[in-house]
This record gives structure tokens, sequence and C-alpha cells, in this order.
């Protein structure tokens, strides 16, 4: 997908999303497929897809497809246990701090990815396991954390020897 000069990098590119469902890429001039937009996800390419008569940001929806898409073909990355209790977030009270949370743990995730394809590169020498434990145990502490910001009257066994 060629870029015209008229956009920065830092500027994204706008999709055109029609009453008849078509996505239309206004930088390239042409008409794409959700399958494009996952390959411009994949490029790392940041878009944005509104509504061509009303402008509505319609991104949320269509990224969301494009999972769905995903999935139905086979490649399962969501356990059903996460899509459930996803769900189960939309009418809890603590639906706010859902997706700073998941999106900060993405980013953890992402640096631990990093990590790992550092230490492949690096060889033998280093042992993979105490890496990936050291990567558990962080990550464990990231959600341990996260679990506190959402129970604000946590119980812990420190509060059971007071008793």
């Amino acid at each position: 997908m060629a870029r015209k000069s008229g956009r920065s990098e830092t500027e994204p590119v706008v999709i055109k999303k029609y009453a008849n469902r078509r996505l239309y890429n206004t930088e390239t001039s042409s008409y794409v497929t959700l399958e494009d937009l996952c390959d411009m996800v994949k490029e790392g390419t940041d878009f944005l897809v509104c509504d061509a008569k009303s402008g509505e940001d319609l991104t949320r929806q269509v990224l969301t497809q494009i999972i769905f898409e995903q999935e139905s073909r086979g490649h399962n990355l969501l356990p059903i246990s996460f899509l459930r209790n996803l769900i189960g977030f939309y009418d809890d009270k603590i639906k706010e701090f859902v997706p700073h949370y998941l999106d900060s743990s993405m980013q953890t995730f992402l640096k631990n990815q990093e990590k790992m394809r550092d230490m492949m590169a690096v060889g033998p020498m280093v042992n993979p396991l105490a890496q990936l434990e050291e990567i558990g145990k962080q990550n464990m502490e990231l959600f341990s954390k996260a679990m506190e910001m959402f129970t604000p009257f946590s119980y812990s066994e420190k509060d059971e020897k007071k008793k």
C-alpha cells in the first residue's frame, strides 16, 4: 500500500466505511478489505475508520470484526474463559478499569515478548526457563497489583492473623 506524501507518519490513515459496508482508504484512493486492514495493523500502520456519511468513529467495531474474522478462521488466540470474563465486565462496576488494565497487560506482554526474542537470538548460553520464570513472576506481580485495584476491600492472610 503506497503512501501519499500528504499525510505525516504520526497521522492515522483515514478509512471511510460506506453504507454498503465497503471500506475506502483515503490515502491510497482504493477500496480495502478487512484483510488489508489486518495487514496494516501487523505492519504497524495506524488508521482510523469512520462512517462516510456521519463521520462517526467506527475503529473499535472494525478492529473487533477483524478479531472475529481471525477467530472464525481457526486462529484461536482468545481462550473461551477470557472471552466469558470479558463479557461479564460489560455490566460490572469496575468496567472503567478493565481497558486500562488490559492495555497495560498487553504492553508488559509485548516488552516480555521482545526480551524472549532477544534471548533466543543469543543462543544456548542463556537458560530460557529461568528467563521465562522471571517473566512469569513479573506478570503475576502486575496481575496482583491490578486485582488489588479491583477489590478495594481486599482480604489477606495478614488480616486473618490479626483476628
